[in-house]
């Protein structure tokens, strides 16, 4: 994260963010890589293209069945903790971590959308999700706003929690970064995850003269897209 953020916004600032002394950070630059992280790192390439090939429903047995198929051999405990390590989960015993909590009670707006995600120009139709990463200091959630049109990442923030803060301060750095004004024709595209569809955060959208325009909860197409923009919000913020 500090890698890719650190010439737009500074080294300090962002360890700050982190929880992070910027002396820690650069010790860890300088240390070299052991025989183990390398392994690692070019595993968990393997697991990633597994799980999202299974759409996200593969857990550690079956990622590790795919492995062995393919003739990569490692241990199932291997799998496990590099799994447990990136925030990977599959579907098939216990409950995904949720990052969307749907408010039954809250007004919907419209699926403008229609999972056509496609733009002609850019600032024309903007994706807002949340995920969770691990970091050096522990869980994070991470909120972030897409431009369909560049595919890149226009506004992100990170937090602890999921109050409506998180979403609502990415939103911001987005219109700041932007410029957006009234009359852009912007559409904000969601799920309907509570923080969403939160009076704050249609209030804001309303500010700026931007439609809201609201999915599934979790809604499977936005995953995709962030999966597949520039810089994917798991690569943007961990670097």
């Amino acid at each position: 994260m500090i890698n890719h953020l650190r010439d737009g916004f500074g080294v300090e600032p962002v360890c700050r963010e982190l929880d992070l002394s910027v002396s820690a950070y650069n010790a860890r630059r300088r240390r070299p890589k052991s025989a183990r992280r390398q392994r690692d790192e070019q595993l968990i390439e393997h697991v990633h293209r597994i799980h999202d090939a299974s759409g996200e429903t593969y857990g550690a047995r079956r990622i590790h069945r795919q492995l062995r198929r393919e003739g990569i051999i490692t241990a199932r405990c291997t799998i496990e903790r590099l799994m447990r390590e990136d925030g990977l989960e599959g579907v098939i015993r216990g409950q995904r971590r949720r990052t969307t909590i749907p408010e039954p009670s809250a007004p919907r707006p419209p699926d403008l959308v229609n999972r056509r995600f496609t733009a002609s120009r850019p600032n024309q139709l903007w994706v807002a999700d949340l995920t969770y990463i691990r970091t050096w200091s522990g869980w994070a959630h991470v909120a972030f706003v897409l431009d369909v049109y560049s595919r890149m990442i226009v506004g992100w923030q990170l937090a602890t929690h999921l109050r409506t803060d998180l979403p609502l301060d990415a939103l911001e750095m987005a219109l700041w970064r932007q410029g957006i004004k009234k009359g852009s024709g912007l559409i904000h595209h969601s799920d309907r995850g509570s923080q969403y569809v939160s009076i704050r955060y249609g209030e804001r959208l309303i500010e700026v003269g931007a439609t809201a325009s609201v999915g599934s909860v979790a809604d499977s197409y936005v995953k995709r897209l962030s999966s597949h923009c520039t810089s994917s919000p798991i690569e943007f913020v961990c670097g």
